[in-house]
This record gives C-alpha cells, sequence and structure tokens, in this order.
C-alpha cells in the first residue's frame, strides 16, 4: 500500500518539478547594453533592470523592454504657405533617443507616433512664420527651431531630440522659372560690370600709352612700322599707311609749286 502511494506521488510530483523549473527558467532576463526594462510588480512600476543578467519572478512580475539608442523617424511631406504667400513642400527627419525610459512607457503609449506628429506640427509652424528666402538659405536655423519645440514638448516622456534635419524643399514649376529668370538677370548683370570695370582699366592703360607714345615721336614711328609689320604678314590683309596732316599738306603745297613753275615756263 506504501509503495503504491510513493508511487502515485512520484508520478504526479515529476511534472510538478518540471513544470516548476521552467518557471523558475522563465524568470531570467538577459538585458543587453543598450536596453533597459522596466519592472512591473503585480501591475505597478518596481525598477529598471540594467544590462545583464536579472531575474523577474514568473506570474507576480513582468517586464517591458525599451531601446536606448537613437532612432529616427520622417517627417511625411507637408505643404506649407510661408509668410510671403508661396507654398512650399517640405520634409524632414527627426533623431531622437530615450533618456528616461520610465517616463517612456508610463507617460505615453507610443512615443515614436508622437514624436512624428509634434515634428509634423512644429515644422508648419516654423515655415509658415518665414519668408521663402529665409526658408531656402537658413535650413540650418529653421532645423534648429523645430527642434526646440519639439524638444521642449517631448522632454516630460523621457525623449531627448538629438538633431532634426530638413530634406527637401520643393517649390511650384512657375516659381521655379521665376526664380532661373532672376538668376540668369543677375549673371547677366555680374557679367556686364565685369565687362564695363575691364574697359575702363583698358581705357586707362591705353591713354597712358597714348601719353607716352606723344611725348617721343622716335617711339610713335616704331609703333607705326611695328603694326605695319604685323598686318603685312598676311597677305590677304590691306595695309592703310598712315601720314600726318602735316606731311600730306606740304605734299600738296608741292605740287602746287611744281605745277606754278611749269606754267611759267610755258
Amino acid at each position: 500500500m506504501n509503495l503504491d502511494i510513493f508511487a502515485s506521488l512520484s508520478f504526479c510530483g515529476l511534472p510538478l518539478l518540471i513544470i516548476g523549473g521552467i518557471m523558475l527558467l522563465s524568470g531570467i532576463k538577459i538585458i543587453y547594453e543598450y536596453q533597459r526594462a522596466i519592472v512591473f510588480t503585480l501591475g505597478r512600476f518596481s525598477g529598471i533592470l540594467n544590462p545583464g543578467l536579472n531575474y523577474v519572478i514568473p506570474i507576480i512580475q513582468s517586464s517591458r523592454t525599451v531601446d536606448m539608442r537613437i532612432k529616427t523617424v520622417d517627417i511625411p511631406k507637408q505643404e506649407v504657405m510661408t509668410k510671403d504667400n508661396v507654398p512650399v513642400s517640405v520634409n524632414a527627419v527627426v533623431y531622437f533617443r530615450i533618456e528616461d525610459p520610465k517616463a517612456a512607457v508610463l507617460e505615453i503609449e507610443d512615443y515614436t507616433y508622437a514624436v512624428s506628429q509634434y515634428g509634423q506640427t512644429a515644422l508648419r509652424d516654423v515655415i509658415g512664420n518665414k519668408e521663402l528666402d529665409f526658408v531656402l538659405t537658413e535650413r540650418d536655423q529653421i532645423a534648429d527651431e523645430i527642434k526646440m519645440i519639439v524638444d521642449k514638448e517631448t522632454s516630460r516622456w523621457g525623449v531627448d531630440i538629438t538633431a532634426i534635419k530638413i530634406q527637401d524643399i520643393e517649390l511650384p514649376a512657375d516659381m521655379k522659372r521665376a526664380m532661373a529668370r532672376q538668376a540668369e538677370a543677375e549673371r547677366e548683370r555680374r557679367a556686364t560690370i565685369i565687362m564695363a570695370e575691364g574697359e575702363l582699366k583698358a581705357s586707362e592703360n591705353l591713354s597712358k600709352a597714348a601719353e607716352r607714345l606723344a611725348s617721343s615721336k622716335g617711339a610713335l614711328h616704331l609703333r607705326t612700322l611695328q603694326t605695319v609689320s604685323d598686318v603685312s604678314a598676311d597677305q590677304s590683309n590691306t595695309i592703310i599707311i598712315l601720314l600726318p596732316i602735316e606731311l600730306l599738306k606740304a605734299i600738296e603745297g608741292f605740287g602746287a609749286a611744281a605745277k606754278k613753275e611749269g606754267t611759267k615756263k610755258e
């Protein structure tokens, strides 16, 4: 009789022993270096588990693991009207991390979705108060303003906004054409100014050269001969020799005198 009872207890106790061992082993939790675990005892917060080997009492306790690494969330393209009434489409990306795992679990249900929504709202508010030229040239300053707003709102959830980057600003097609025409006109204006400055400097140098040549008749004749030599090198060019008006008058007077002398002899 005793042997039968002992056999029955052994038969029932072995499975219970196995189940108990499995339950004890199931309470072992390994937390990685980039994680923290929030522990609840009978539904109430009771502590934070650090990286390493930890134990959670089965049935009585439960845990929720939080990733402490930097995460990214996209802010989808937003159609925003700037302060000077120009519609633009802007999208951005938010970089954030959890610095207080207790607040991230207890204070908000889905912190990733909340960060995305706050980012969208802040982006629309900031760009809506800026003019188009400022939006196009001061991306970093706009991103810093958005970060400040989102960081202030999400800090109570234990979320730290590390950075916000504006990825793309898309303009309407007619605005792109107008800006292209403006840029082209600006380049033409600069080219005209540079050409005028070059002509002014050239005229100043030519004026100095003319004064120097005028002060030396020999230099002027040498320059004339050099020019004739350069032109005559190409046989297809027509050579024009410039003579002083005084020389022409002298030749004309000599011809008139010769003609008068011939008339007298007749």
